[in-house]
């Protein structure tokens, strides 16, 4: 048979098909789950995350600040802190090149594109310039329990106003935020502490040398981390970091920085420094600094943030003075804040534990000279919109309830489909939820099930005996249900759970029903 007849390549055509499908059968399938680190969220949660957003970005806009939605992707040298390198060019973050060989990376935060934008835009926008922006960011670190690679923040922030008055300003923004979402005086604090004061402190110790800014910065990053998990560690945990070092539980041990105890009592006297009142708080850190001239500066920002707070109302109640707040990121500058929730909770093995912090943020005057050449005043703040959440489900105030569904129409005859479309859009028109069953409406049974599981409110029903005499059956779903949970015979009988009522009265009783519900 000569190649290329009909018979050869039917052949020959039958051959392939057979081993692509033998290949297909053994192909595995992928596995139907989420990335480590990632989660989805559903209904409920994503709304909750609306509308707190939408209560955050009121706040923020009503101090005079302007929504900004940069790229969720920069570039990997704009971004700073991550640059490629051989063995792993995306630590920390989740990075890729182009076809330009070009490192590009998922924003880590909304503080480094803001820069870029300052700095991009710098002759379009207005001095200062006030941002907030809100949206997911990604980190390429180890995921745990509550711990994922990709979770909001909503930022607020002021370029280019070098008075503190701004960072007055973000405290006291920060103040109404957490009230306005639900979380009230007593159940929270914002405290204020100033990098200036810390690097006066660790002058006066001698690990930090004015004319030589390099000189001693190992060990002044371990002071920083020590201090940071003092809330953890305790104050001989801190103290054995200042020093020698640390040994954990599990044996392991984590160089110190090396200090004498005369060095370290400065560092733990910083700690301790906070009194009653911000006053005494300055007072008493003004004496710690004492022969440093970046740590007077500092403490007078302190006592400048304190009064224009305290002329706005924001008293310590408030927002408060604490010198334990030091903040992880390197690149703060003078003030640092951190919003803090009081309140208990209890933790995954039962113990009682207060919530912890769900904002921080501080004033940053070098990361936009990294662009320019030319340093930018800069200030302010971050909320994990993620664990801000947790604390109002925490508190009850949130998710305690699962969200209404909308009132679905049933579809007794196929055929009169449009019929049902019309009902559903008389109910949107009238600002009502709506849908029309979509499934196969054959089971009856099936649409009232399928109703329950969407959390519908009602049923609107119309067979085609309703439909001849100008009516349709209003079912209560959450009635009905009270009533097959507990009610008596008499009681199901006296309160029917399903209405017949006039085509035209229908809109205004499916709206006294839902308002009945709520």
């Amino acid at each position: 048979m000569p190649y290329g007849s009909g018979r050869f390549k039917a052949c020959f055509t039958q051959d392939t098909q057979d081993q692509t499908m033998a290949k297909d059968k053994t192909r595995a399938r992928p596995r139907a789950e989420t990335p480590k680190g990632f989660r989805d969220y559903f209904g409920a949660e994503v709304t909750e995350r609306a509308e707190m957003l939408h209560q955050i970005a009121g706040v923020y806009h009503a101090y005079g600040f302007d929504a900004l939605e940069t790229s969720a992707v920069e570039t990997v040298e704009a971004l700073g802190k991550f640059l490629p390198d051989v063995d792993r060019p995306n630590e920390g973050v989740f990075g890729w090149q182009d076809e330009d060989a070009d490192w590009l990376a998922l924003r880590y935060d909304l503080t480094a594109p803001l820069a870029r934008v300052y700095s991009q835009f710098r002759n379009d926008l207005p001095t200062p310039y006030r941002r907030y922006a809100m949206g997911p960011v990604w980190r390429n670190e180890k995921p745990g329990p509550g711990r994922f690679r990709q979770f909001y923040q909503c930022d607020a922030d002021t370029v280019g106003a070098p008075s503190v008055a701004a960072d007055a300003e973000i405290c006291a923004m920060l103040s109404d935020t957490l009230e306005v979402v639900g979380i009230p005086r007593g159940d929270y604090i914002v405290k204020v502490n100033n990098r200036k004061v810390l690097n006066g402190v660790m002058e006066v110790a001698g690990v930090l040398d004015p004319s030589d800014p390099d000189k001693f910065v190992t060990e002044r990053g371990i002071v920083l981390r020590a201090i940071d998990k003092f809330d953890r560690l305790g104050d001989a945990g801190v103290r054995a970091l200042l020093g020698a070092g640390r040994k954990d539980e599990s044996g392991d041990f984590t160089k110190g920085a090396g200090l004498s105890a005369e060095q370290a009592d400065i560092v733990m006297g910083f700690m301790f420094a906070r009194r009653d009142t911000g006053v005494q708080t300055a007072a008493r850190l003004r004496e710690l600094v004492t022969g440093s001239a970046i740590g007077a500066t500092g403490v007078d920002e302190l006592e400048t943030i304190a009064e224009l707070l305290e002329a706005q109302g924001y008293g310590a109640d408030r927002v408060m003075i604490d010198p334990a707040v030091v903040r992880g990121l390197g690149y703060y500058t003078g003030p640092v804040f951190e919003a803090e929730l009081t309140f208990e909770i209890l933790d995954e093995k039962g113990r009682p534990r207060q919530f912890g912090s769900v904002s921080g943020g501080g004033r940053y005057d070098d990361l936009v000279k990294r662009f320019t050449g030319q340093e930018v005043p800069a200030t302010g703040v971050s909320i994990g919109v993620d664990r801000l959440l947790a604390a109002l489900r925490a508190k009850g105030r949130m998710g305690q309830q699962t969200a209404q569904g909308p009132v679905v129409v049933t579809v007794m005859d196929r055929d009169r489909m449009a019929d049902y479309q019309s009902i559903v859009a008389e109910l949107r028109r009238a600002g009502i939820r709506a849908e029309v069953y979509l499934g196969n409406p054959k089971q009856f049974g099936n649409q009232l099930k399928y109703a329950d599981k969407r959390n519908a409110p009602i049923a609107i029903i119309e067979g085609g005996d309703e439909k001849a005499r100008g009516v349709v059956q209003i079912k209560d779903l959450v009635l009905g249900a009270q009533i097959a949970a507990s009610a008596s015979l008499e009681e199901w009988k006296d309160r029917p759970s399903q209405y017949e009522v006039a085509r035209a009265d229908m809109v205004a009783r499916v709206k006294a029903i839902i308002a009945g519900q709520a």
